[in-house]
């Protein structure tokens, strides 16, 4: 099972790695890298974001100005119902998978990810959202809390905007 897991989790961020992103502008604005942010646009920005409801502050470090935004890491940890014979298990995945797609989609998450045990956290979601309520709203709409095989944990988490794995 967590073989399966792993192979959809893996087909999913590859088939969102394909999508286009909604073109307003504040979807652009989440989606743009620290690179292509210049110095006369930080500031638009960090207005638009701020307007929006996003925690946000910038600060320089000798001529690089960085904005940070607070995101929200949710972990997805273990449910108190596991109990899911193996077809229902198997179609709360699909719908799962097909949740985070979506939330990935529609711009509210950057990053999602299962762990690579087998342990009481599941995986881990970046959240792109104003609000830890919205973000903690979002994640309990997934299939799996719903069914309780899951839970949810919200953190609060800041990121330089644009800031990305290497």
């Amino acid at each position: 099972m967590k073989r399966i897991w792993m192979i959809l989790a893996v087909a999913a961020l590859i088939s969102c790695q394909g999508k286009e992103q909604s073109n307003n502008s504040l979807e652009t604005e989440r989606t743009k890298s620290a690179d292509s942010l210049v110095k006369d646009d930080i500031a638009e920005v960090e207005a638009r974001l701020k307007k929006d409801g996003y925690q946000t502050f910038s600060y320089k470090e000798g001529d690089t100005t960085y904005l940070m935004q607070q995101y929200y890491m949710v972990f997805l940890k273990s449910g108190p119902t596991r109990s899911q014979d193996s077809t229902e298990a198997a179609e709360l995945q699909k719908q799962h998978m097909a949740h985070l797609s979506r939330m990935y989609e529609e711009g509210y998450t950057s990053l999602t990810g299962p762990m690579g045990d087998d342990g009481e956290l599941r995986g881990i979601v970046v959240y792109n959202t104003p609000t830890m309520e919205e973000a903690d709203s979002l994640a309990k709409l997934d299939p799996m809390v719903k069914a309780g095989r899951l839970v949810v944990e919200v953190h609060p988490w800041w990121v330089a905007k644009g800031g990305k794995l290497k």
